[in-house]
């Protein structure tokens, strides 16, 4: 039987277009593949770029509402900007209205404790990455050497938007704590200071299912596997240690009260058209946005690719292993290679974003996908 595909949409915001339009368009596109039989239509929480997911659990509240069926959630609320009781709060808001129909996604990004040293705000020195310095293909899956964060040169916008986006002298908690602060308030058992219980109203005993999100074989890897919580792993940020992450997880999956197995859900960008020169030519811009990303700029503006530049060989450097993994083409070849990624994690269920310019382009290519894919059929079924 084929895996159930699913949605991630950051909003992403076209040169020459607006936020008010990308939401829109968010919209527009999560009830098409509402009826094209997709699972579930997750949100990306970003801060200060092109991209207008900012407040993604407001969105998830808009999605919810504009759609009836399929599940909506968050890609990952980046809990390192908010406190636990807000994120339930939040989502058992929307719960009371939407019940059942919730993913919430918890990641680890926005922790200061990950990202900055004990000395006046400063970065820590970027942990080295393991490079095999070779593009490996397992079983048609490309697999690069691990991107070295010590490649972004400029972090200065990144450290300000940590510092915009919490209260001044604020700590968060490490990921651990906050996430068991979260499921004790999700099922009424928080005890704050002094031994005080404390109810989140609305919030406890929503019908969310909690998830946990990460990029490599660590901490939410991890975690997710020894609470027994599903696990998505973010390929399509990650493609040099996302497989690591999967296996991580498996090795430390305990069964839960929510899973007797463990659940994997393996994300990947993906551009699909009539045929592979089109979705090409509609991806050749791509190289561009992920360029924006990892100098440190933050997302921009999605560029046209009828009247893109090309990128030089040192800008192509810095992006080479995303072009690689992302999955463009006809519909028979980006199914080929998406089936070639299930089949390599054994993933129960495919994640998929696409980003282009053009809204009618970006709708094209979940329709195709979804038809290839043979989602309405199974639907049917």
């Amino acid at each position: 039987m084929t895996v159930p595909l699913s949605i991630l949409d950051l909003s992403p915001i076209s040169a020459g277009s607006t936020a008010r339009e990308a939401i829109r368009n968010t919209i527009d596109l999560a009830r098409h593949t509402e009826q094209w039989g997709y699972r579930r239509y997750w949100l990306a929480e970003h801060h200060f770029v092109a991209v207008a997911s900012s407040s993604s659990i407001t969105l998830i509240g808009l999605v919810a509402a504009a759609t009836s069926r399929i599940r909506v959630g968050s890609a990952a609320v980046q809990v390192g900007h908010h406190t636990s009781a807000s994120i339930v709060e939040a989502f058992g808001t929307i719960d009371a209205l939407y019940p059942g129909r919730l993913d919430l996604g918890l990641g680890r990004s926005g922790h200061r404790r990950t990202q900055f040293g004990a000395e006046g705000g400063r970065p820590k020195a970027a942990r080295p990455v393991a490079d095999t310095g070779r593009t490996r293909v397992r079983d048609g899956v490309v697999v690069p050497p691990p991107f070295d964060p010590a490649r972004i040169t400029d972090r200065s916008k990144f450290i300000a938007s940590l510092e915009a986006l919490q209260q001044p002298g604020a700590q968060s908690l490490d990921f651990a704590e906050q996430l068991d602060e979260v499921r004790a308030l999700l099922d009424g058992s928080y005890v704050a200071t002094n031994d005080i219980a404390l109810h989140a109203v609305p919030g406890e005993g929503a019908q969310v299912e909690l998830w946990l999100f990460g990029s490599s074989a660590g901490e939410s890897a991890e975690l997710a596997g020894r609470l027994g919580l599903p696990f998505a792993a973010a390929y399509h940020v990650s493609p040099g240690t996302a497989l690591d992450a999967v296996d991580a997880y498996r090795a430390a999956f305990q069964p839960s009260a929510r899973l007797d197995r463990p659940y994997v859900v393996v994300s990947a960008d993906v551009v699909v058209a009539q045929d592979d020169s089109t979705a090409q030519h509609l991806a050749s811009s791509y190289g561009h946005w992920v360029h924006s990303i990892r100098t440190g700029a933050g997302a921009a503006e999605y560029l046209d690719p009828d009247t893109a530049a090309p990128l030089t060989p040192e800008q192509l450097r810095l992006v080479d292993d995303r072009l690689a993994t992302q999955f463009v083409g006809s519909p028979a070849t980006v199914v080929e290679r998406l089936a070639a990624l299930q089949r390599v994690t054994a993933a129960d269920e495919l994640l998929v974003t696409s980003v282009t310019h053009r809204h009618a382009d970006r709708l094209e290519s979940h329709r195709l996908l979804a038809d290839a894919w043979g989602l309405r059929a199974a639907r049917a079924a």
